[in-house]
């Protein structure tokens, strides 16, 4: 039941994109086109369901272990910087359109902070390693879930009859917004 509560709540209730803000820049330049969404947050659930992996084991088994708490962000850093690597270099192997229809946006998940965020909140609530895995898998999830919302409603706008001064970042803007309002009446939920 603990693990159903917590995909539900890293999906719906505390979505990394929608609620917590983090992860706004992929969510904005790579929701255009829905088959580049889905792709980069396949790429990025991939990358956060890892993370929160080796980096629940590094810090229980080394950082706790060795008292280096003070490294954490660093040794984070390195993890997330390391998967992505081999998830770029995966992509470029098996889907050349994919690693160019991606573009700049793959590398920059390792700059991505919901990644960050999520092997940092994981020392935060303290969950054990079945935890952190459903944890890191329902965030990336729920980051998904957002791009492809955004994604739809993006490709539908390129169709509507949007004044010219909302064009562009204005509508996408208030449409991440609006989004944001909606998934707010999951707050309840748990």
């Amino acid at each position: 039941m603990q693990l159903i509560i917590i995909i539900i709540s890293s999906v719906l209730i505390n979505n990394y994109v929608l609620v917590q803000f983090l992860g706004i820049c992929p969510f904005i330049g790579v929701s255009k086109k829905l088959s580049p969404a889905i792709s980069m947050g396949v790429a990025t659930t991939f990358v956060m369901t890892i993370t929160a992996a080796v980096a629940w084991i590094i810090n229980q088994y080394i950082l706790i272990g060795l008292n280096l708490q003070f490294l954490e962000i660093g040794s984070f850093i390195l993890v997330i910087a390391g998967l992505v690597q081999l998830v770029e270099m995966f992509i470029k192997k098996t889907s050349k359109p994919l690693y160019d229809a991606l573009g700049i946006f793959l590398p920059l998940i390792t700059t991505n902070c919901a990644i960050l965020g999520l092997a940092l909140l994981l020392v935060i609530k303290e969950y054990n390693f079945i935890e952190s895995i459903v944890f890191g898998f329902g965030s990336g999830a729920g980051f998904t879930l957002a791009l492809v919302i955004m994604a739809g409603i993006r490709e539908e706008l390129e169709l509507a009859d949007v004044p010219s001064y909302f064009k562009g970042a204005p509508i996408t803007l208030i449409t991440a917004s609006c989004i944001a309002l909606a998934f707010m009446g999951f707050a309840g939920l748990i």
